[in-house]
C-alpha cells in the first residue's frame, strides 16, 4: 500500500479547495467519511442546533481544513452537489476469482457509446484516474437544476456523483493506490446531451419517497440500514447461519438495494456503510467492495416497484 503523507493530503484538501469545491475529511486510506454520524453527534459547534450531515459540513475554509487534516493523514472527499459539480464515474469490472477480469465492458467503453450515440466526441475536462483503472470526469452542474446520484442508470458500469454523492480527490490514497489527476484540462460543462439522459426517470414506477433534504434517506431505509449493518459487523469468521461473513454482507446489501433504486436512500450512503461494517467484522476493504458492489448492482436492477414490494 502507498504509504499517505499527510501534508500531501493537507495539499490535495487545499488545492481542491481553491477550486471552490467544498472538501470534508475521509478516513485514513479509506472513502468513507471521517466526521461523526447522527448517532455520535455531540451537538456541539455546527451540530448545536441538530446534527449536521457530512455533506453540509464540507467547507472550503483553509483554516477549518488545516485544523481537520492537522488530526491525521485523512484522505479527501469533495461533496459534488454543493460544490456545482456532477462527476461521471466510469469503472472497471473487477476480476472473479482471480482468473482473469470480466468480459463486460468497461465503464469508459460504455461511456463512449454513449458519446458516438449522441453524436458527439469524448468530453474534454478535468479527469482523475482511481486504482481500480477507472476515471472520474469532473463537469459543472447547470445552474439552478439540482441532480441526485444515478448508479448503472446510464450505461454498464457508468456512475454519477451530484448531490448526495461523494467523489475522492485527487492525491488521496487507498491500499489499491493512489487517485491521480489523469487531465489537468479546466473543468467543462456538463454536456447538453448528457444533462438530457440525465434528467429523463429510468422507469416510469411509483413516485419515490421524496428526500426533503439533500442526501437524506426515509425512516425505513435508515432502519433497514441500520439492522443490516449491525448484523454484518457482529458476524463471526467462518461460522453463523447465513454462512460466514462475505455470505452475510453480500445479503445484506441485497437487502437495500431496493431502497435505492426507489430513491429512499443514496447509493453512497450504503456502499460506505457496508464498507465499515464488513471491515469491522474482518473482511478485507477490496473483498468489501467487490461483494457490497455486485450485491448492489443485483438488487438495484431487480427491484420491483414499490408498490408491488
Amino acid at each position: 500500500m502507498p504509504q499517505p503523507n499527510p501534508a500531501a493530503l493537507l495539499t490535495a484538501a487545499l488545492d481542491a479547495a481553491e477550486r471552490d469545491w467544498r472538501v470534508h475529511p475521509l478516513r485514513p486510506g479509506g472513502k468513507a467519511s471521517a466526521l461523526h454520524g447522527e448517532n455520535a453527534c455531540p451537538h456541539t459547534g455546527e451540530c448545536a442546533d441538530g446534527h449536521v450531515k457530512w455533506e453540509q459540513r464540507a467547507t472550503t475554509d483553509p483554516d477549518r481544513i488545516r485544523a481537520a487534516w492537522s488530526a491525521g493523514a485523512f484522505n479527501v472527499g469533495i461533496a459534488p452537489g454543493p460544490s456545482g459539480l456532477v462527476v461521471v464515474d466510469l469503472d472497471v469490472p473487477k476480476e472473479k476469482d482471480g482468473k482473469g477480469s470480466s468480459a463486460a465492458p468497461c465503464g469508459a467503453t460504455s461511456f463512449l457509446a454513449l458519446c458516438e450515440r449522441a453524436g458527439e466526441s469524448w468530453p474534454t475536462t478535468y479527469t482523475v484516474r482511481t486504482p481500480s483503472g477507472g476515471l472520474h470526469l469532473y463537469f459543472t452542474a447547470p445552474a439552478g437544476i439540482h441532480l441526485h446520484n444515478t448508479a448503472r442508470t446510464l450505461a454498464p458500469y457508468v456512475d454519477t456523483r451530484a448531490w448526495g454523492g461523494n467523489v475522492v480527490a485527487a492525491g488521496s490514497v487507498t491500499p489499491q493506490g493512489a487517485y491521480e489527476v489523469a487531465d489537468e484540462t479546466p473543468v467543462a460543462a456538463l454536456p447538453v446531451w448528457l444533462l438530457h439522459h440525465l434528467q429523463t426517470p429510468p422507469a416510469p414506477l411509483a413516485t419515490p419517497a421524496p428526500l426533503l433534504i439533500p442526501g437524506e434517506a426515509t425512516r425505513r431505509a435508515t432502519v433497514a440500514l441500520e439492522r443490516e449493518t449491525a448484523a454484518v459487523s457482529s458476524t463471526p469468521e467462518g461460522g453463523g447461519p447465513e454462512g460466514g461473513r462475505n455470505n452475510r454482507l453480500l445479503a445484506g446489501a441485497r437487502a437495500l438495494g431496493r431502497f435505492v433504486a426507489w430513491g429512499e436512500i443514496t447509493l453512497d450512503a450504503v456502499e460506505e456503510a457496508f464498507q465499515a461494517a464488513g471491515e469491522a467484522a474482518g473482511l478485507s476493504p477490496a473483498e468489501c467492495r467487490t461483494t457490497i458492489r455486485s450485491a448492489l448492482d443485483w438488487s438495484i436492477r431487480t427491484a420491483r416497484p414499490r408498490e408491488a414490494a
